[in-house]
């Protein structure tokens, strides 16, 4: 089942570059995006019958989390089979429907691949216990005797990634204690040994089986997770998640986890129509995260180091630059990133209420108009906020379950999508009739597709004029920026041809020149404003306040706080 290489999105308009290097793809939580079959819970028939919605947004692809044959200890990232399609989301015939109906619709297809570990119901695990320590079974997993009397301690200090050790006992088939697994994440989830050579031919098979289905790429989850040091040593530290992203860790971003990478570029590459993969790489800078796509190793990371910048010019601009001055050196594109199913909501995150909205319509604009490809998180298109106050009986991330305070959980960013109606499940389930795996709260029902769509002040209709914009502009998508100069607090760039983006991150109006013809806006802007606007909506500071009193000539303009604002200078 062949991609086709006609009817894509961004394809029409002369020659463009590969798809990967300036695609924006959109991020479907399969569980909380649509309830085809009416269980209450997402499912492969949703995502199928939400489609047009997606291609009336203007995405170009749809990366969709697992659904495979799993336990759900960890919301299908436990795999028990890449190649199986989990009851609770489908068939595997529906995988294949989806497939050629998003590309009947103009859209890629990137699957989930969840390479670093598996379940602990995989056959290959169930056989490790049963086979006893030392067994060749056992060599497909991190299996380790402990320290201390009768080995009674961990091999070594490393800590899970959802709290606590990150190692768990066995009980070996005479009833004794007996040796510790590795899993970098919930005790569910035991690490995969990528040095054994049948780890590493079933993954490219697994690889194949579905790039023969007409798969477009795959986000390969924890890409920088696979190679552990071989001495596994201490790492000497406690709260070791607080160093993700900052420190070489013994079991995060090893050198030799790059041939992985390659061996899989490999693959990808005897594949038509340019098929792709995305690395979900947390490194400790830049330089170290560009490794991982150098030209034939991954298309694409996930820039975390953007995503985690606070909503400051100096500090975004540094971060921009960095991205921007690093991914050039490989020949690779940057990927953006706001939000994802990992990480609270970036309105939330950015204040929360009117501020937060405000920040995340305008970080939006800010992301679609940098060099590159950008990603676009489920609900994000809505301005939804995070969910702190489900009930906790509902909560199920085992991320909240094993951390101290339970502060952690990640159920807040997946809850199901609301579409229309007036009440929860907001058609998320077919004609309502069963409640969401997780209830949406009430504050959503102005906030629905159906709440928006058509409403030019909505966050939807901002999202979805700049996309269209975004495909038009010859200016966007892959390519360079050329920064302007700029008041504190504010960033302006341009994209040639013809195009300028302006940010204000701070809390006061900013007088600028009018830099050409406006196209699009986060925030209201009156560019025929002739007078100081007051309060929150404007007051200048680019030009002394004062000198703004005699009233706004045609040849500036009034960028209110928080705004970002798209211009045409041709």
């Amino acid at each position: 089942m062949p991609a086709p290489t006609s009817a894509f999105h961004g394809e029409a308009g002369g020659e463009r570059a590969a798809w990967w290097r300036e695609a924006v793809i959109y991020q479907v939580y399969v569980r909380s995006f649509a309830d085809g079959n009416g269980d209450g819970v997402g499912d492969l028939l949703g995502v199928r019958t939400r489609l047009p919605y997606l291609r009336d947004l203007g995405v170009d692809a749809l990366w969709i989390t697992p659904f495979y044959a799993s336990p759900m200890a960890d919301g299908g990232y436990d795999v028990t089979e890449h190649r199986e399609v989990d009851p609770l989301f489908g068939t595997l015939g529906d995988a294949e429907a989806l497939i050629a109906e998003a590309h009947a619709h103009g859209l890629r297809v990137v699957f989930d691949l969840v390479p670093n570990h598996s379940s602990d119901r995989h056959r290959w695990f169930r056989e490790a216990l049963a086979a006893g320590p030392d067994s060749p079974a056992r060599e497909r997993y991190l299996f380790r005797t402990g320290r201390g009397e009768a080995g009674r301690l961990p091999p070594n200090d490393w800590e899970s990634v959802f709290g606590g050790p990150a190692w768990t006992r066995v009980t070996e088939p005479d009833g004794t204690p007996g040796q510790w697994y590795l899993h970098l994440f919930d005790p569910a989830q035991p690490d995969l040994n990528w040095r054994h050579p049948e780890v590493r031919t079933e993954h490219e098979d697994i690889l194949r089986f579905w790039l023969d289905r007409g798969v477009d790429g795959f986000r390969v989850d924890v890409a920088h997770g696979m190679i552990k040091h071989p001495d596994l040593p201490d790492v000497g530290h406690t709260e070791q998640i607080q160093m993700l992203g900052h420190t070489v860790l013994p079991y995060f971003d090893q050198d030799e986890v790059h041939e992985i990478h390659r061996s899989w570029r490999r693959i990808l590459d005897s594949y038509p129509g340019e098929r792709m993969a995305v690395a979900e790489a947390w490194a400790p800078t830049l330089e170290r995260l560009a490794a991982y796509v150098r030209p034939d190793e991954l298309h694409q990371a996930f820039n975390f180091h953007f995503l985690g910048t606070d909503w400051n010019s100096k500090a975004l601009r540094e971060v921009i630059e960095g991205s921007l001055r690093t991914s050039a050196l490989v020949g690779a594109p940057t990927t953006w990133v706001l939000s994802n199913h990992d990480i609270r909501r970036h309105v939330t995150r950015y204040g929360g209420g009117e501020l937060g909205v405000r920040r995340a319509r305008a970080a939006a604009l800010l992301m679609l108009a940098l060099p590159g490809s950008a990603y676009v998180y489920q609900g994000e298109e809505l301005g939804l906020e995070e969910v702190l106050d489900l009930p906790e009986e509902l909560l199920q991330d085992p991320q909240r379950l094993r951390s101290a305070d339970g502060s952690s959980g990640r159920d807040g960013c997946r809850v199901p999508l609301p579409w229309q109606g007036e009440s929860s499940p907001f058609g998320f389930t077919p004609l309502d009739l069963h409640e969401g795996w997780l209830p949406a709260p009430q504050r959503w029902r102005g906030l629905s597709v159906e709440a928006q769509r058509g409403d030019d002040t909505s966050t939807w209709e901002l999202y979805r004029r700049a996309l269209k914009l975004r495909r038009a502009q010859p200016a966007l998508g892959d390519g360079t920026l050329t920064w302007q100069p700029a008041p504190d607090g504010v960033l302006v760039f341009t994209r040639a041809p013809g195009f300028v983006c302006t940010v204000n991150t701070g809390d006061e109006p900013v007088v600028l020149p009018r830099p050409g013809a406006l196209l699009l806006a986060s925030a209201d802007l009156d560019t025929d404003a002739q007078t100081t606007p007051a309060g929150d909506a404007a007051a200048g500071t680019a030009v002394d306040t004062a000198g703004l009193a005699a009233g706004i000539g045609s040849d500036v303009v009034v960028l209110p706080p928080d705004t970002t604002a798209w211009w045409a200078t041709t």
